[in-house]
This record gives structure tokens, C-alpha cells and sequence, in this order.
């Protein structure tokens, strides 16, 4: 397992939200308009198999129950021939089983949303600020500081950041990247920030 960390190289602060349309565990198809009223949008680049995203669960789940204003979004981008583990049918599992209570958990099968955002690895979390109809990138970072799967984390940084946007403040502190494992990209379809 090699981990990477996220890079601002694709979208950067107060960059418009690359629209998606995408199917749910639930059945349906999301989009970005979808999520736009609310006044937070938090997106990450997860999957069902990474140790790093799965250490983030609990507080991606927490972070979906604790704001009704704000709408917390997975994004399962990893090529599920090359690991089954996260395919659609395991994503409904664990919406199912209550292991993931996001707002919503989608499959990016084309990889097209993760290559907009810039994604680099699991979990990559991009947290926006709805404004007037449309939605801007407040912060590119890290959840906590847990910076790996055992570790214990002892500052909720994300749930920080998610306060100054609902306060209705630029988001001011310094990206500290998320770390995770890389993003399972189909054969010969890496994007061209790829560069790893």
C-alpha cells in the first residue's frame, strides 16, 4: 500500500464546483444542483477498501449528522476490476449495514468527477461554500490530524473549517493535505496531473 497526499494542482480556492451527475447507493442520480442549497458542501474521494478511508468513516458519518446545513457527499472513484472490494453492490452494503451514513454515496464510473476535482487518494476531501447560487472551493484538506488509519485523531479540523463557512467566513488557515491510498484508476486513463 503506497499512501499520497493531495495536491492543490486541479481546482484552487474560490474555484467554481465541477458539476457531476452520478448514481447512488440509494437508487437514484445526484448532482451537483442537487446539493447547491445547502450552505456547505463537503465532497470526498473515498472508496470502500483504503485503510485511510476507512478510518474516516466514523467522522465523515458525524460530520452528515451534526449540520443540517451542510451536505456531506462520497465520491467512490476507484476502478472496481481492479478491486472488487469497491464495487456499487459492496457501496450498498455498507450504506445498509450503517457502516457509511453520508448525505449521499456515489460511483464515479467513468472517473471523469474524480479527474475534475483533482483527486489524488482516499480519502480526498474538497469542502465548498454555497454563495448566491453557486458553489466555490473553500478548503482542499485533510479531515484531522490523523494522518494514518491507527492513529487517534486530536483535532477536528475539517468540523473547523465547515464552522467558519457556515459563520459565513473565508476559510484562512493553510491546506494540510490529506493522506490516503491512491486513487485506482482504470488502465491507461490517468489523468494528465498523474504524475505519480
Amino acid at each position: 500500500m503506497v499512501a499520497l497526499e493531495s495536491e492543490d494542482d486541479v481546482l484552487q480556492r474560490g474555484d467554481e464546483a465541477p458539476a457531476f451527475e452520478l448514481p447512488g447507493t440509494d437508487g437514484e442520480t445526484h448532482s451537483l444542483a442537487d446539493f447547491a442549497h445547502n450552505e456547505a458542501l463537503l465532497v470526498v474521494f473515498t472508496c470502500n477498501h483504503c485503510p485511510y478511508a476507512q478510518a474516516k468513516f466514523d467522522e465523515l458519518n458525524r460530520l452528515a449528522t451534526e449540520y443540517d446545513d451542510v451536505a456531506v457527499v462520497g465520491i467512490n472513484p476507484n476502478d472496481p476490476e481492479q478491486y472488487p472490494d469497491d464495487s456499487p453492490e459492496r457501496m450498498q452494503e455498507l450504506v445498509a449495514d450503517g457502516t457509511i451514513d453520508y448525505d449521499a454515496y456515489l460511483f464515479d464510473e467513468s472517473q471523469s468527477v474524480a479527474a475534475a476535482y483533482g483527486a489524488r487518494c482516499t480519502p480526498d476531501p474538497f469542502l465548498f461554500a454555497s454563495d448566491d447560487g453557486s458553489v466555490r472551493l473553500a478548503y482542499h484538506g485533510r479531515l484531522n490530524d490523523a494522518t494514518n488509519p491507527d492513529d487517534e485523531p486530536t483535532e477536528r479540523e475539517m468540523k473547523a473549517h465547515i464552522e467558519t463557512v457556515l459563520a459565513g467566513e473565508e476559510v484562512t488557515a493553510d491546506q494540510r493535505p490529506s493522506r490516503g491510498c491512491s486513487v485506482k484508476w482504470k488502465p491507461g486513463t490517468e489523468p494528465e496531473y498523474w504524475d505519480t
